[in-house]
């Protein structure tokens, strides 16, 4: 069987797909990638479906030794890739020779890599996802971040190497910078108007203890009309709590999937990906949008997604 040697696990690596969705009531979060934009299209570009297991490596990359000949591709934030020494494109697929070792470094923009090959990683289904929980210790493979020594099983691929590039077009309507876009959370009217005016003008900045759970935001303090005990609910990725003191979490992929914070505002899906690629210190502010927005830009972004994306 083909299979990946990991040389240098990188800060945070883990398998990661587009995760286990349906089954928050048990008290288990979906997981999955931290940039499913990013996952899709470096899974596209290699011939797998969407959803195939990959690598996804946060700020710091790893070095991959491959025994067999692999088709690859990178996909999501730049890592300075080399394959023996010789520089390697971001979202554009590239041909492994047997005994190579891809190198990746930092990362120069953005928070996450995605190393995508042909057949996928072929980690174990767990409630049919081979996404890594690392919270619970559960999932991808054994249930943690790689580490040297590893040995990752390829699946089987028919695929046969062809140069395909992802459009400058597409990656440019992907990275788009700018606000980003919540809806108003179902405790948005335990604030007041002037909490509420704080949250929507001011930047806020991620915290360094920011991680798949959930990134902590450090900016101006928000505080609800007056104090009062709120019972332990329901919630949702990308769901905006404000902690007792007064500072908000966006909730992310290894969220808990109950909580008692009150939640002022909601990332909309089409906006998930750009929160995968934060980094600590990244400043933020957010734009308020109706639901039926939200709907239309996620069905846009997907019509961008189904068309020709390749050069």
């Amino acid at each position: 069987m083909t299979v990946i040697e990991v040389s240098k696990p990188g800060m945070l690596t883990t398998v990661q797909d587009l995760g286990r969705e349906g089954y928050g009531p048990a008290g288990v979060s979906p997981s999955g990638a931290a940039d499913p934009i990013a996952l899709r299209l470096g899974n596209r570009l290699v011939g797998n479906s969407d959803g195939a297991a990959a690598l996804e490596m946060t700020l710091l990359g790893g070095t991959f030794r491959f025994p067999d000949v692999t088709i690859a591709a990178l996909a999501g934030s730049d890592f300075a890739a080399t394959l023996d020494g010789a520089a390697v494109k971001t979202w554009a697929t590239f041909e492994i020779k047997s005994g190579q070792t891809l190198q990746l470094g930092s990362a120069s923009d953005g928070a996450r890599c995605y190393l995508c090959v042909a057949g996928g990683i072929a980690a174990p289904l767990l409630l049919g996802s081979a996404s890594t929980h690392l919270l619970s210790g559960t999932g991808g493979w054994k249930g943690r971040a790689l580490r040297k020594g590893d040995l990752l099983p390829i699946g089987a691929s028919s695929q046969h190497f062809r140069e395909r590039k992802i459009s400058t077009e597409l990656i440019n309507k992907i990275s788009s910078s700018g606000k980003i876009r919540v809806t108003s959370g179902p405790q948005a009217n335990w604030f007041s108007g002037t909490s509420l005016r704080t949250f929507y003008s001011e930047v806020y900045r991620v915290g360094d203890q920011s991680n798949r759970m959930g990134l902590r935001l450090h900016g101006a303090s928000l505080a609800p009309r007056s104090a009062r005990d709120m019972i332990t609910e329901g919630v949702s990725l990308g769901a905006v709590q404000v902690t007792s003191g007064g500072m908000p979490i966006i909730l992310f992929v290894e969220q808990q999937t109950t909580g008692g914070y009150p939640k002022i505002a909601n990332v909309i899906s089409a906006d998930v990906h750009r929160i995968g690629q934060l980094r600590p210190h990244d400043e933020i502010q957010f734009e308020q949008v109706t639901l039926q927005a939200a709907r239309d830009l996620l069905l846009e972004q997907e019509t961008v997604l189904a068309s020709e994306i390749f050069r």
